[in-house]
């Protein structure tokens, strides 16, 4: 089974990713691995800390001449902010004085119910983990998942929907998703020029007062065959694994499959993809009207793209506090302000792409198997050969 971990602080020295599960062979482009943390890092709203890293995985094992050998693979990704905080943060005890505490907690963020249930008198120790710095390591670790899936033919890309109220109006093709991927400069990830004017309005708004902004992302995966996934068993249906991945983001607050959220209010006969036979089909022959179900049915991939979109609420950490209750004397007071970001939605696509491709990947290898690139290939091809005859 693949599997992936992560460790480290936000301003500790170094992030630490392992993946394993990964079969032997496959090709390792590091530039593709950096430019995917690269993407993370940019997008209209981003805070001061995004000018201060430079990311870029460090591989110590699992990949030798270029290629994956079958072991985990360890990276580490340095925190070029770790020389500012090496005093106020050691691993020893320390000079106690130096510490900076997070005296009262933020609304929205995990400072007190994190402090509150490990038993901490600040939020410092919480806030260090809860942050989305985190996600650099998952970026990181879903472009293995990438470069895995790209062999089979299998793609994963984002685009933001909406930042606020201003929103995409109109669908967006594969070509064009992809093609964001490519822009060496991103402002929100938008497939529309005049959507992603309005959407910059917003956050222009939002920089004028002190707040934060949330939108909508959606992640695409194209060119997987139906019969990834199951019915069989509720924690290996394809849609709840990818709700998990993608909920599992750092201010995510809601997960849609297809068109999950507007189903609920439609009829039957608007929602179901009708079906028909054309005889000249991808990876089958049988063909949908629409793809209203994100590419899933009954927790199995369909043929169709598999669309899932997150939805972020506001990040929690304000320039024009909200108010809080100081730990120690428990009156009312400001909520502590940590230098942050405006508007993540487009960053937050990228680690989503991330975690899709590393769930979907491990959904492909627990079907394909093979611990070579090679054998899971010949398992793969025969697989298409045989529903192409279907």
């Amino acid at each position: 089974m693949l599997r992936f971990s992560t460790a480290g602080e936000s301003h500790g020295e170094s992030l630490v990713a392992m993946v394993s599960g990964m079969p032997a062979g496959v090709p390792v482009d590091l530039e593709f691995v950096n430019r995917e943390l690269w993407r993370r890092q940019k997008g209209y709203g981003r805070g001061g800390r995004m000018r201060i890293e430079r990311d870029t995985a460090h591989v110590l094992s699992g990949v030798r001449h270029g290629k994956t050998i079958g072991s985990p693979i360890a990276m580490t990704l340095a925190n070029n902010d770790w020389k500012n905080w090496t005093e106020i943060l050691p691993v020893e005890e320390g000079d106690p004085a130096k510490h900076k505490a997070v005296a009262s907690p933020r609304p929205g963020h995990a400072d007190l119910a994190g402090a509150i249930k490990y038993d901490f008198k600040d939020a410092r120790y919480v806030l260090e983990r809860a942050s989305a710095r985190e996600s650099a390591a998952r970026v990181a670790s879903g472009a293995f998942a990438k470069l895995l899936l790209k062999e089979l033919g299998v793609g994963v890309a984002s685009h933001v929907i909406r930042v606020g109220k201003a929103e995409l109006l109109r669908p967006a093709t594969w070509d064009e998703i992809v093609a964001l991927q490519a822009k060496d400069e991103v402002l929100l990830n938008c497939v529309d020029a005049e959507s992603e004017a309005a959407m910059k309005a917003e956050v222009d708004a939002v920089l004028r007062t002190g707040d934060t902004i949330g939108g909508v992302f959606e992640v695409i995966v194209h060119g997987l065959p139906p019969g990834v996934g199951t019915h069989a068993n509720w924690d290996e249906r394809m849609d709840g694994l990818l709700a998990q991945a993608v909920m599992s983001l750092q201010a995510v607050k809601a997960v849609e499959i297809g068109r999950g959220v507007t189903a609920a209010e439609s009829l039957g006969s608007a929602v179901h993809d009708a079906i028909g036979y054309e005889g000249d089909g991808g990876f089958t022959k049988f063909s949908r009207e629409h793809n209203n179900a994100g590419g899933i049915e009954g927790g199995i991939s369909n043929g169709e793209d598999v669309v899932v979109r997150g939805y972020l609420k506001p990040i929690s950490t304000l320039r024009r506090p909200l108010a809080s209750v100081n730990f120690e004397t428990r009156e009312p007071v400001k909520a502590a302000y940590e230098r942050s970001d405006v508007c993540v939605v487009p960053a937050a696509g990228v680690a989503a792409e991330a975690m899709v491709a590393l769930a979907i990947a491990r959904l492909t290898i627990e079907k394909f198997g093979g611990d070579s690139l090679r054998e899971m290939q010949r398992n793969f091809n025969g697989y298409a050969e045989q529903i192409r005859a279907y």
